[in-house]
């Protein structure tokens, strides 16, 4: 009677079982190198953000118009400056120059009202030193007299023509009225003891410049002399220790 075939169970949940290595072979913990050779492992991807850039934004009508504004106005100053160049290298201007020649007075009193009355006659040497250019004097000139804080008399230059290179002496009457003029008077002739009085005269006068055969705008001389003189006595010479002029243009 033939052998029955023995039939032996299997374990299906066992796990399978590794396979035999040989003790000659080598084996690495990382896996195996002839392998990871053959096989290398894929590159590593990063992963970059993507910017997205804003679209420009359109330039509003007020924002052109402030820049065609600014542009136009550097350029008309280009302009400005290249034309007072050309005027300069052409006619050379100078300022003019104001001294004070004379001073008289020829009433200086005490009223019964208390007002202190002074008429003045001022001598002015005005001098344009240019070759081509012209001032034309203005009416509405303004001429004064002061004593500190307070004005004495005042009087208006005449309307007239300097020509080129020119000299011209103006004689200027000049009257004026000082409420409460007691104490000022007390005090200029304290001040006259010592032989040193200090007087402002100042100049407003409106001119207009001729630049050749061109007349220009008008403009506004302003001059601020001071002076010394030794005396305010009425009808006596009066001798002016010193003098200095400041001349400015105020357009």
């Amino acid at each position: 009677m033939a052998d029955h075939q023995k039939i032996h169970p299997v374990d299906v949940e066992a796990p399978p079982t590794a396979p035999l290595v040989h003790s000659h072979s080598s084996r690495s913990e990382k896996g195996d190198p002839a392998a990871a050779e053959q096989f290398p492992p894929p590159p590593i991807s990063r992963t970059i953000p993507v910017i997205h850039s804003k679209p420009p934004k359109k330039r509003s009508c007020c924002c052109k118009c402030i820049c065609w504004t600014m542009s136009l106005f550097l350029l008309l100053l280009i302009i400005i400056g290249i034309t007072a160049g050309i005027l300069y290298a052409v006619f050379r201007p100078k300022l003019p120059d104001y001294s004070i020649d004379r001073l008289r007075i020829t009433d200086f009193q005490l009223n019964t009202d208390s007002s202190l009355y002074a008429r003045f006659a001022v001598s002015i040497i005005a001098k344009n030193p240019n070759k081509k250019i012209g001032i034309y004097y203005e009416d509405g000139s303004n001429l004064s007299v002061w004593y500190t804080k307070t004005k004495l008399c005042e009087g208006s230059l005449p309307k007239f023509y300097q020509g080129h290179r020119n000299t011209t002496v103006m004689d200027v009457a000049l009257t004026g009225q000082t409420k409460n003029g007691s104490e000022l008077l007390t005090t200029l002739l304290a001040q006259q003891q010592t032989g040193s009085i200090p007087l402002n005269v100042r100049v407003k006068v409106p001119v207009k410049v001729k630049l050749g055969k061109l007349k220009l705008w008008k403009v506004k001389f302003l001059v601020k002399c001071k002076l010394v003189v030794d005396s305010l006595s009425a009808d006596n010479l009066i001798s002016i220790r010193s003098s200095s002029c400041k001349f400015r243009l105020k357009l």
